[in-house]
């Protein structure tokens, strides 16, 4: 796993639902959801990109930090450099705003990887989840060809590759309640996330 698949975190969101603060350095169960997300990649990869549009922010981190390659802010952008900068033949890649991330996911996405498959990606109940999920270097020209004509949505580049679909029964088994996949985009989301991390209480997209 650790030789041929990269680690991208995509922190170049510009947390306008959040008022500006940047969510990746936001505190859940007592750590930065950078932290948690760190902890994760550092014992599944050699390797980990930071792709942001504020570098000093993320210094204190052993991270390559990029920023991006096209000027477009966008998920879909995120993608494309990170797969710009990897080196390896499959990126693994992570919002940078989900607090609880299981390793035990990330291994059971990776671990679905065959040759000739360019992208493996969750899919729930509430369709895919395209900000965790493994893609390959092979995805990088259709990336590029889609954002040079400004078609931003992730999931146009569905049509041009091989897509490995990972059902929700699946991802239960290394993460019962779909946690992994709970991403905070407003504050009453944080509130949500604090009071699960402190208690028992369900997490619900």
């Amino acid at each position: 796993m650790k030789n041929h698949c990269t680690g991208v975190i995509l922190a170049g969101g510009q947390n306008s639902r959040f008022f500006g603060t940047n969510k990746a350095l936001v505190r859940v169960g007592g750590k930065q959801i950078l932290d948690h997300i760190h902890d994760v990649f550092r014992d599944l990869f050699d390797k980990i990109i930071l792709v942001t549009n504020d570098p000093p922010q993320y210094l204190q981190w052993d991270f390559n930090i990029v920023t991006d390659i096209f000027p477009i802010r966008s998920s879909l952008t995120g993608i494309h450099t990170g797969l710009f900068y990897s080196s390896t033949p499959y990126a693994f890649f992570a919002a940078c705003d989900i607090p609880f991330l299981k390793k035990e996911l990330v291994e059971t996405l990776v671990n679905a990887i065959e040759p000739r498959i360019d992208i493996v990606i969750p899919e729930t109940s509430k369709g895919f989840e395209p900000l965790c999920a493994v893609y390959s270097k092979r995805c990088f020209k259709p990336l590029e060809a889609q954002l040079a004509k400004n078609e931003l949505k992730i999931q146009h580049v569905f049509q041009k590759v091989r897509v490995k679909k990972i059902p929700e029964d699946i991802l239960r088994k290394s993460d019962p309640d779909l946690r992994s996949f709970y991403n905070i985009n407003t504050p009453d989301d944080l509130a949500k996330a604090k009071n699960f991390a402190t208690g028992p209480t369900e997490v619900t997209q």
